[in-house]
Formats: C-alpha cells, structure tokens, sequence
C-alpha cells in the first residue's frame, strides 16, 4: 500500500475535486465517490450514497469549522526556483492547513471492500496522531473512495483538517516516514502485499509517461539511468564517468558546491533534444537513489589527481567543450583475456553471494548494481530500442537502490564483475558472441543468487518480478546466441561438457542455479577496435574493487 502525502489550503477545491465525475476536470475517471470513512459527526450525517458537489461543499465547510471558528494560521515553509543560482531558494511561508493523502493497492492487488478501507482509513489516522486516540482532541477528517485509477489501482483519498477540535494545530512531522511506517504495519495486519522496507525505487510524473506514450517512446528518465548506470559501472574513475557518459550520447552539467567552480556537489543529465527543442534536466538522484554522485563515488578513487581530473571534464561538459582527455582508458581495446577472467568472476560472485546473510542488505545491494549495470551497457550496445537486456537491468536495479542507505554499513568484499559493463561497451560489433554467451549464463547465475534471496526473505514480489524478467524475456533472447564451450570443469563427464547449460535451460529449470564452474569459450572472440571512436580499457579485472 503506497501513501502519496500533500498539503494545501483549500479544503473546499479539495472535496470538490475528490467527488467530481467530470472527466475533463480530473486527472482519473471518478465513479460512484462516496464515503468509507471519517470522523464520528460526519459518519452520522452521511451515509455510503453518492456525493455531489453540495455534499463537498458541506463537508468542507464541517471540515474547516474549527479553523475559522478560532482564527487559527497553519503555515508551511515555502520555496521557489532561482534560475541564477540554479536551486530552490526560501520564499517565505504558505497557508498549509489541509492535509491530503492517498493510500493505493498495486492494480494487481484487486479492489478491497467499503468495509476494509474503512477499517484501514481509520487505523491509519490514529496511528498518524490525528485522532483522539493520539491523547489530544481529534481532528476532523474524512475518507473517500471513487474508483481506480486509470492504471487499475484502487485506492482512496483521506481529507484531514490539521487544526483540531480545540483549536491547537496537529503536527506533521516526520509524517512521510510515519504514513510509510503504518502502511508496512497496515499491510501486515490486513493481509496486503507487503511492500519491501528496504528497498526503494525513485517515482515518476504521471505527465512524463503520458509524453512518452504520445510521442511512442520510453519515459526519458528509464533510459537516462540506463545510460548513466552503463557508464558507472565500466568507469574507473569520475573522469572516465563523464566522458562516457557524454559517449551515449548524454548532455550532462554539474552541480558546483555554493561560491566554487571547481567543487562538484552533483549532477544532471539529459537526453539530446531534437532540434528546436530544449534539454529536459533529471538529477542523479531523481533517477535512482544509488546514482547519486555521493554514491558513485564510493567506487572510485579519491585522491586530488583524480579529483582535479574529473572537475577538468566536468567544466568541459558544462561548457559542450572537448574532452579534457580525449584519450583516456576508455579508448583503449580490452585484452580479449578479460572476457574469460570476468566470466570467472561472475561464476565465482555468484557462488559466493549464496553465503552473504539475507539482512546484509549493503554487499546485495553493490552485487545487484553491478549486475544491473553489467546489461544495462549492453543494452546500449546491441538494442536500437529497449529490450530484454534494458528490462533486465532495470529490474535488477531495484535492489541496488535502498531506502535508507546510510542505515546500512559497507559492503562486503566479493569478486568485482563491475569491468563487464566495460567489456560491453567495447565491443566493436553487434554480433552476438560465444564469448558474451559465457559471461551471460553467469550474469544470469548471479541474478539467480538475488532472485533466491529475495525469494527467503519473503519479498515475493521483488522475486517474482525478477523470475519473470528472466524467464520471459531473457530466455528467448539468449536462445539466439552461440553457445560457449564450458572449461575449467574438468570433473564434468563429456557428456555433460559436449551439451552445456545455457540460459535458457536454467529457466526451464525453475530458476535452479549453475554449479559446475565456469563456462567459458575455448578461444575468446576478441572485441576489436573499430575505425570509429569506441570506448575500452587496457586494465584487468579487479577483484577488490
């Protein structure tokens, strides 16, 4: 169950708005609005009929009685966007009186009941303190349902007034972390699919799909983390992030620490608009909690050099100017030798990551994050549209995003596969290779590996989604590649070595893991340095990375 929480201080426009069926007026179809919960006077004067907009304007006036009855200001700290100083900048305060929250089910959760969102809207106001069972005078609220939205969620909208029966002011804070809090607790006791408390991905505007979908393509922000996630993971250094980066084909600018031009805080990125049109700007952060700066830099190195290198590009970046090393690692062609030690790695990531503790939520996290990135570069390079390798990272990336990364502590020291990304990005060809196929049945091993611990943790969904991703839409698309000749399993009979398992056996087998060893091609397919510019790296495999 999702709480989405907003203030205003217009309870009237509120109501108005929560029991309208004009379909020109709303964002969703609104049928049938009427009534499932709310405080005792109102749940006397109103029954679970249909409202109109005399009722709303009824209930908001009964709503608002206390406030205007004492006189009572609740203001709320206001900003507003200062394009000199490019951030948001006080601006005073704003009436903030009316508290407004939605509670919604996934649509594949099904409708609940009047009677079970009720039970559900009034457990949830008490635990939000807005109650008498808070110890103070209640406030007076209301909850609504009318219907799903257009996206097939059910949910209902609860209208609480934030002055109370006596006239002191409820308060609100922490009330995000709370309304999470009660939802996970809520979601236990009625039966509700349990959202995950650990891991947490960032949201979107509902007007950033509805572009997308119009103009038939992926939302801007899905394959900007794609990009930026593919560049991160193959990258040695904060200088070689930005110039790959800008190889994708990515604007970026960065965000300079307050009075400094060389202090990089941040950064933005965006896709290259077509002609006559402008940038659409998304943060690090907006688009994944772990690809904030401050997160990627805990992969690199961090000395002065490194720093005075990577401000040097990240000034060329801001300016469109070139490269201030035109000729880093990334240009250089991967020893073909790289594909055989990573996909020893991966085999070895994977076996290892079955003795990592459920709860170590940090070393799953960093493990699925190279992962995520390890397909999200090679969905650049082999997919002209999002495919199979795009949905993969991008559902793997889910767990390499924790709600509350500064709860956790480091993680463990595991095999690094996070050069794979590198070797993707290298490659000079689209053809499919025996070389990928290897390095692929073990990236789909370690995936496996994060499928099982979600699976025990009792997070079925996340589990579910990745099983279905893998078998769906990952199986069919390895079985178009060569298959690699498995070595360095010299117990297996010839047999077993003449037929090796590929991907799509291990998703016919129900998601059973790969135990043999490596699976590795005789003679790697070296990556070979086309005549146009193509990035690559010269250095092995690090395995502490």
């Amino acid at each position: 169950m999702i709480p989405n929480i907003t203030r205003g201080s217009r309870m009237a426009g509120l109501m108005v708005y929560l029991v309208s069926t004009d379909a020109d007026k709303t964002k969703n179809a609104h049928t049938e609005p009427h009534l499932v919960a709310g405080d005792a006077a109102i749940m006397a004067w109103y029954d679970d009929g249909v409202l109109d907009a005399d009722d709303a304007a009824a209930i908001a006036k009964h709503l608002d009685q206390p406030r205007k009855a004492f006189g009572v200001e609740v203001l709320q700290k206001d900003y507003r966007w200062d394009p000199v100083k490019k951030e948001r900048v006080p601006n005073g305060h704003k009436h903030a009186d009316v508290w407004h929250c939605s509670l919604s089910l996934r649509a594949e959760e099904g409708a609940l009941t009047d009677q079970r969102w009720g039970d559900i809207a009034n457990d949830f106001v008490d635990a939000m303190g807005f109650t008498e069972a808070s110890g103070k005078a209640q406030c007076r609220w209301v909850a609504i349902n009318h219907g799903t939205s257009e996206n097939g969620n059910h949910h209902i909208h609860i209208a609480v007034s934030l002055v109370r029966e006596d006239g002191t002011k409820a308060s609100t804070h922490g009330d995000y972390k709370k309304a999470q809090q009660t939802c996970r607790e809520l979601e236990t006791k009625y039966g509700l699919e349990e959202l995950s408390s650990v891991h947490a991905t960032r949201g979107y505007d509902r007007a950033e799909k509805a572009t997308a979908a119009r103009d038939q393509r992926e939302m801007h922000r899905d394959s900007l983390a794609r990009k930026v996630r593919a560049s991160a993971t193959a990258s040695g250094s904060e200088a070689e992030f930005v110039r790959r980066a800008r190889d994708t084909g990515l604007l970026v600018r960065p965000r300079y620490a307050k009075n400094t031009t060389d202090v990089i805080s941040g950064y933005s990125v965006a896709e290259r608009p077509k002609p006559g049109e402008r940038p659409i700007w998304f943060g690090g952060g907006t688009l994944a909690t772990d690809l904030r700066l401050g997160a990627l830099r805990q992969e690199w190195t961090d000395t002065p050099q490194a720093a005075t290198e990577a401000a040097a590009e990240w000034n060329a970046a801001a300016r469109n100017k070139r490269k201030a090393n035109p000729r880093g690692p990334e240009k250089t062609a991967p020893d073909p030798q790289l594909w055989v030690d990573y996909t020893r790695n991966a085999t070895s990531l994977a076996d290892q990551l079955r003795t990592i503790p459920r709860d170590d939520h940090a070393t799953w996290a960093k493990a699925a994050r190279d992962v995520s990135g390890a397909f999200a570069a090679w969905s650049y390079r082999l997919e002209p549209t999002p495919g199979p390798l795009a949905a993969t990272a991008a559902e793997l990336s889910r767990t390499a995003q924790l709600r509350a990364p500064r709860q956790h502590g480091k993680p463990v020291t595991l095999p690094s596969i996070a050069g794979t990304a590198m070797l993707f990005l290298a490659a000079s060809s689209k053809n499919k290779t025996a070389a990928q196929t290897a390095l692929m049945v073990q990236l789909i091993n370690t995936a496996f590996a994060v499928y099982e611990m979600h699976q025990q943790s009792g997070r079925t969904r996340e589990a579910a989604r990745i099983r279905a991703v893998v078998e769906n839409q990952l199986a069919p698309f390895t079985a178009t590649m060569p298959k690699a000749v498995p070595v360095g399993a010299e117990q297996q009979t010839a047999a077993t070595a003449a037929v090796p398992p590929t991907a799509v056996d291990i998703a016919r087998r129900g998601m059973a893991p790969i135990r043999p060893g490596s699976v590795v091609p005789t003679t790697p397919t070296p990556a070979q340095p086309s005549k146009t510019y193509q990035p690559g790296r010269s250095t092995g495999p690090a395995l502490d990375r």
